[in-house]
């Protein structure tokens, strides 16, 4: 796989970097020791500029080429995920209950190799910004660092990101123009009957009965609601209720995630879901509070951007290893917001054959790494190369 030489050198620093991360992740905005380490190595590596401190623990380093141009933004998370890791391996968390299972502690030593091989070489024109973003997962990081003016502080003209993608083999690249993630919504539901003892069902109002009910009828919205061609998901996740098996509680609860691409589909389905929801509860006799929450945008790939970016890829890992039109993917980003404000691409890498993203035996493959720095590395160069 040609990535390039001079990264290929940092091979074992990456892994170093990386296994330190997977040690010690950190949640939400809180990514305080992660950015920490994150600035020490940004340090190490010479960079002109470093901004702590933005969205909480996120931070902005900028490296200046040569010449004058525009300033490209590459973006890397840093938050981890609140679930006990199981790999067993011997720099496994160890912090109980926190994991990096989507592996944003490889996303980081990418940005971290890019950043040193472009610290040295300096073969570019213009600046390069680098966005190490806490609260992917939870809490839209890159909402909030859009919010407190990253884009316009740093004259950032374009936004790039990778993810790892668990099932690709290693140094294998797949975009697409246009929709690549999508939007998600959360609804939860509160059903209120009349509790009573288990044996005289009679003499209450059931909220389970009505619960299981309303949880069948919402899946019709997908079924019979929407146009078949427009990707839409609507999945029930939770449902809690009771606490003997003699008891029909006076409570149910229900909680579940909307992903779509069209903000038409998006409508309908705000639409359809209380319609349903209050139509069921008429029907039992209950009543609901329906809380719809708005969640990540759809992430969108600027059609020019995604382009160049494939092209980009064909240089480190081939033609035969790029799928530059790869379809979409119903899980969601917050890179999104970055994306609605500037021209930019997201792009997935290939981890090999592990445990797909958020699952307990998940780690990152350190192979990937070096690709992943590579394609920043070379991207930067292409987009704004030194004036001849």
């Amino acid at each position: 796989m040609p990535i390039l030489n001079r990264i290929a050198e940092f091979q074992n620093d990456m892994t170093t970097w990386r296994r330190h991360l997977h040690e010690m992740p950190e949640l939400g905005m809180e990514c305080y020791e992660t950015a920490k380490f994150v600035a020490a190595r940004l340090r190490d590596f010479g960079v002109d500029e470093i901004h702590e401190g933005i969205a909480s623990s996120g931070l902005v380093a900028i490296i200046n080429g040569q010449g004058d141009g525009p300033t490209i933004g590459l973006r890397a998370d840093m938050d981890a995920l609140p679930m006990q890791e199981e790999t067993g391996l011997p720099y496994a968390s160890k912090i109980d209950g926190r994991m990096h299972a989507c592996g944003h502690d490889g996303h980081t030593t990418m940005l971290l190799g890019a950043a040193r091989y472009l610290a040295e070489t300096r073969n570019f024109a213009g600046r390069v910004a680098l966005i190490f973003q806490p609260a992917e997962e939870n809490g839209g990081g890159a909402q909030v660092m859009v919010n407190e003016g990253i884009l316009d502080t740093y004259d950032i003209g374009s936004v790039y990101a990778l993810h790892n993608a668990p099932g690709t083999p290693v140094g294998h690249f797949y975009t697409t123009p246009g929709p690549i993630m999508a939007a998600v919504d959360t609804f939860s539901i509160t059903v209120t009957g009349v509790g009573g003892h288990g044996a005289y069902p009679q003499d209450t109002i059931d909220p389970i009965i009505a619960a299981a009910s309303m949880i069948q009828a919402v899946q019709t919205i997908v079924s019979r609601n929407h146009r078949t061609f427009d990707d839409l998901v609507v999945s029930v996740t939770q449902i809690h209720s009771g606490s003997a098996d003699n008891i029909i509680p006076a409570t149910a609860w229900i909680n579940g995630t909307v992903r779509t691409f069209d903000k038409d589909v998006q409508a309908m389905v705000r639409k359809r879901l209380p319609e349903i929801i209050q139509g069921q509860a008429a029907s039992f006799g209950v009543t609901v509070e329906i809380d719809y929450e708005i969640g990540y945008p759809a992430t969108i790939n600027s059609p020019d951007e995604a382009g160049f970016a494939a092209n980009v890829a064909v240089e480190i890992a081939g033609e035969a290893n790029v799928e530059p039109d790869g379809g979409r993917e119903m899980g969601a980003e917050d890179f999104a917001y970055m994306l609605e404000h500037r021209p930019g691409a997201y792009l997935f890498v290939g981890n090999g054959d592990t445990a797909g993203v958020h699952h307990p035996a998940y780690d990152f493959d350190d192979k990937t790494a070096t690709s992943g720095a590579s394609f920043f590395a070379r991207l930067v160069e292409r987009a704004q190369p030194i004036a001849s």
